[in-house]
């Protein structure tokens, strides 16, 4: 969905750096190679093979690979190539070696993304409901790193690394319950980016909803320098 200000939500697709890819015996399907054994997949079609290989270089917009069948999906919508069953279905059976990214179509870069910790490792980001609250899950820890800040929870199916300050803004926010409609209007971001973040770190299990009305204050205003 595009928001007011121009700017909508990216959703990629990647295979973790250490995943291997190549033919099985039969030549019809993959194999899978990791860190933690070995995936098969049997009889996989051409878009799913390309998607696979795509995946292996890096972060993708997997809608790209059949525009045809993506007509009338939402431009946030985070379905893998538009829909496709073949493709929904390998992607199920593989969840805890894609890493899911979020990005805005503005060319800075990722906000964040989501690393599978476990097996398997369900992912379903949604739009956040604009006035329903949420907050930070209880036991979550952040960490710097050298390329962001991760987030990891010991509940987690995921792990989350902040690679912009943008996304490291909204979770700043997460501290206390904040809608996402008043997440955007505090912070000095495109207003895709707090349902976006919102949404994939409650699929993440970074964040829970707020049972309950949601606040009548407004959400705290970080302060920024620099």
């Amino acid at each position: 969905m595009r928001t007011a200000d121009g700017h909508s939500a990216v959703h990629l697709w990647s295979l973790g750096e250490e995943i291997g890819i190549e033919d099985d015996a039969s030549g019809d399907g993959l194999v899978l190679t990791g860190p933690d054994g070995i995936d098969r997949v049997p009889e996989v079609s051409p878009l799913v093979r390309e998607a696979l290989r795509r995946m292996q270089l890096g972060p993708v917009l997997l809608t790209n690979l059949a525009p045809e069948r993506a007509r009338g999906c939402a431009p946030d919508e985070p379905l893998p190539a538009g829909g496709d069953p073949g493709l929904s279905r390998v992607l199920a059976s593989i969840t805890h070696l894609v890493v899911r990214t979020l990005a805005i179509d503005d060319l800075g870069g990722p906000l964040l993304s989501a690393f599978p910790l476990s097996r398997p490792a369900p992912f379903s980001p949604v739009r956040p409901p604009p006035r329903r609250a949420v907050r930070m899950a209880s036991g979550v820890s952040l960490t710097q790193e050298s390329d962001g800040i991760a987030m990891w929870s010991a509940t987690a199916s995921h792990r989350v690394l902040l690679h912009r300050p943008e996304a490291a803004l909204v979770v700043s926010l997460l501290g206390w319950p904040v809608t996402p409609e008043d997440a955007a209007d505090a912070l000095p971001v495109p207003g895709a980016v707090p349902p976006g973040v919102i949404g994939y770190l409650t699929a993440a299990g970074m964040a829970r909803p707020v049972h309950g009305p949601a606040p009548r204050r407004k959400a705290p205003r970080p302060r920024i320098t620099g």
